[in-house]
């Protein structure tokens, strides 16, 4: 097999800037490394866009926070073993082999979580994914380091990591161009969520584009030649029996840790935090005299109403349900508890749906004496609200419109949330959009001043930032305007911590365990980390779930930037790399 000299260097290379040392193979390598990367982090950005919505459609409202993040341990967990398994392919078997098989396992899983029926077979999906997608950035960073000069190495890599916020904008930009669509009602009984991992599935097509022209690095193809060397290739053991490699591996461990619990346990959460700040604001805007009024009639017609004629077309499918069955069966196809801004008649339509599941009878003592419970299991849990007064709303109740009929009232509510939806859809792809613009100048940033400084020292000034950036952004974002500084601000230094680990993982370790080195740090980094979202849903929901949505995510994103003091305290025990040749 033939491959073009990959790694040679440009003689008398002093003085002449780092992209001239690079020949076509060179370049080719870069552009497919960094499309694999680009893809893979779209497809983890449309997981953050889309988990909020998608954990609303298949369970309901009260359970985005606690199951967003368990969904989000799952992916995490798949990621990391993703990536060791996939690391170690990398060294036995090959990078460039490797990467196509990641590339198709991340594109076709993530198109199959647009099918999702429920949350475990959503969550399940989520972990296929992960295998991909974790598998995909150990080989990637491999690969790169192996075949460019050295001259080159670091702002190679700096430049794949920061695909990886081009790969994220792309994600936001698909996000914004989905809400006028769903405002529109162009998208048919498909919710944006599903849209977005269809188009999540497209990178399959680059594994066919790079399959037969990449070709394994000269470093490789040199050990793999050598029979010596075929049991140290990916060996776990050998690069634990090694005192030097042991303990690079595991500060590399302890700073991964630390950045990836910032980003996906904090950071990726923002997108949470902007839905639940801006679903006040504009549910504040809508929640007028008229609007709950029309709840009120809405929960009193599902209770009694007589014969509906705008059900009769359903009622001739299903003629022997009772007639409070199909009325309910109706209103839920377009209306949900959540979509509800009056809070009594929220709490009275969630009482009706219990007992439509429970098939008891819908009747208004039944339904207050539900409510009434239910309102005290949730005070009991929340700690604040007054309590529910069953005689007050009897009479409200009593004094709604009980004889018109759904199509009077469905509309409207569905059309209103349809209208929130979609401008939280927009708002959340602008929260990605400016905190991967903010990302990508991080990435470039680091990758520069490590130049200069060194990669320690860059480090601990990143660390330190990204902590207070994010509690501080977690703390004041109220308003539109702090999207546009808070978000950007946080990205960069959140995300120029991952720009760090790809210049300097690699740096570790020798050929024969680069892979495995790297994937060691990253992704058993990632299994440890996978408690941090866990940890923040459970702080959310758990903990400080008495304050309300918004400020339980607040105190829950204050309170997990300290896990950035871990990577900091980490950073005495790293060896410095700079200027250094990559280890054999």
């Amino acid at each position: 097999m033939h491959v073009e000299p990959a790694s040679a260097p440009v003689p008398n290379d002093r003085g002449v800037p780092w992209y001239k040392t690079l020949n076509r193979y060179h370049w080719f390598v870069l552009f497919v490394s960094a499309l694999g990367w680009l893809f893979d982090t779209m497809d983890q950005q449309l997981f953050n866009l889309a988990r909020g919505p998608a954990i609303r459609e298949l369970m309901g409202a009260e359970y985005v926070q606690l199951y967003g993040a368990i969904a989000t341990t799952i992916f995490m967990i798949g990621w990391a073993t993703g990536g060791i398994i996939f690391g170690i392919m990398g060294d036995r078997y090959g990078r460039a082999k490797t990467m196509v098989i990641t590339i198709l396992i991340y594109s076709i899983f993530t198109g199959f979580s647009s099918f999702s029926v429920g949350f475990w077979d959503f969550a399940f999906y989520r972990f296929l994914t992960g295998l991909g997608v974790g598998g995909e950035f150990a080989v990637g960073v491999a690969l790169v380091a192996e075949v460019m000069p050295d001259k080159a190495r670091p702002h190679a890599l700096g430049w794949l990591q920061a695909c990886s916020a081009i790969g994220n904008v792309m994600a936001a930009f698909i996000s914004i161009g989905l809400a006028p669509l769903e405002a529109a009602g162009l998208l048919g009984e498909w919710k944006p969520w599903r849209f977005m991992f269809i188009i999540g599935a497209l990178p399959a097509l680059l594994a066919l584009l790079i399959r037969r022209r990449l070709k394994e690095p000269e470093r490789w193809l040199a050990l793999r030649a050598d029979p010596a060397m075929h049991k140290q290739l990916g060996s776990f053991r050998d690069l634990f029996r090694n005192p030097t490699l042991r303990r690079n591996a595991i500060v590399g461990l302890i700073l991964a840790t630390s950045g990836v619990v910032g980003l996906w346990g904090i950071g990726f959460f923002s997108f949470d935090l902007t839905r639940a700040v801006f679903r006040e604001k504009f549910s504040g805007e809508e929640r007028t005299a008229e609007a709950i009024r029309q709840e009120r009639d809405f929960v009193a017609l599902v209770i009694a109403s007589p014969d509906q004629q705008d059900l009769a077309e359903k009622e001739r499918k299903d003629a022997k349900k009772p007639e409070s069955k199909k009325r309910i069966e109706h209103a839920k196809e377009r209306v949900q508890p959540g979509h509800l801004l009056d809070a009594e008649a929220s709490l009275v339509y969630s009482a009706v749906l219990g007992l439509y599941k429970e098939n008891a009878a819908i009747e208004l003592d039944a339904v207050l004496e539900a409510a009434k419970k239910i309102d005290a299991k949730q005070r009991a849990e929340k700690r604040d609200g007054p309590p529910f007064d069953a005689d007050k709303l009897r009479a409200l109740l009593d004094g709604a419109n009980q004889t018109g009929s759904l199509a009077d009232v469905v509309p409207g509510i569905a059309e209103r949330t349809l209208s929130i939806e979609s401008r939280l859809t927009l708002w959340a792809g602008l929260n990605g959009l400016l905190f991967n613009i903010g990302a990508f100048f991080g990435i470039y940033s680091f990758s520069r001043i490590t130049h200069f400084v060194g990669r320690k020292p860059a480090f601990a000034v990143t660390f330190v930032m990204a902590l207070l950036s994010t509690a501080f952004t977690f703390w004041n974002l109220d308003s539109f305007d702090d999207i546009f500084w808070m978000i950007p601000t946080m990205g960069y230094f959140q995300i120029a911590l991952f720009g760090g680990y790809a210049i300097y993982f690699p740096e570790l370790f020798p050929t024969r365990l680069r892979s495995t080195g790297t994937s060691f740090c990253y992704n058993v980094g990632r299994y440890i980390a996978s408690a941090g979202p866990l940890l923040l849903g459970v702080f959310a929901q758990a903990v400080f779930g008495s304050y309300g949505t918004v400020m339980s995510w607040r105190l829950a994103g204050v309170t997990m930037c300290s896990f950035f003091l871990i990577g900091l305290a980490a950073l005495p025990f790293a060896p410095e790399t700079k200027g250094r040749p990559l280890p054999e």
